[in-house]
């Protein structure tokens, strides 16, 4: 069984935040580098942020570096994406997905699993 569930998505003020949780099945989770990527309406899906197995290597698009933080809490399963000073250009679906790899990867085509997406919308 392999199974992702995002959650914690919602509407958002300008500058607001928020903190996004990926749930997964320990056989997906135990030796998997895990991503976050996003889509905005017409638009390809886009890389956010990655993390290895360990947690202790991460990878941020310029575009949210310094504001996204990517964690994981291997005991539960779960990874995290803290969203802080929130800008309408981040509204979007995210996703999680993982690689049945212990090495993070920015790109979306060697990730092997995806969750349903979670919406983050952020007003202006």
């Amino acid at each position: 069984q392999v199974q992702l569930v995002e959650s914690g998505g919602g509407l958002v003020q300008a500058g607001g935040s928020l903190r996004l949780s990926c749930a997964a099945s320990e056989r997906t989770f135990s030796s998997s580098a895990m991503g976050w990527f996003r889509q905005a309406p017409g638009k390809e899906r886009e890389f956010v942020a990655a993390i290895s197995w360990s947690g202790g290597s991460t990878y941020y698009a310029d575009s949210v570096k310094g504001r996204f933080t990517i964690s994981r809490d291997n005991a539960k399963n779960t990874v995290y994406l803290q969203m802080n000073s929130l800008k309408p250009e981040d509204t979007a679906v995210y996703y999680c997905a993982a690689r049945l790899s212990t090495v993070l990867v920015v790109t979306p085509q060697l990730y092997d699993f995806w969750g349903q997406g979670t919406q983050v919308t952020v007003s202006s």
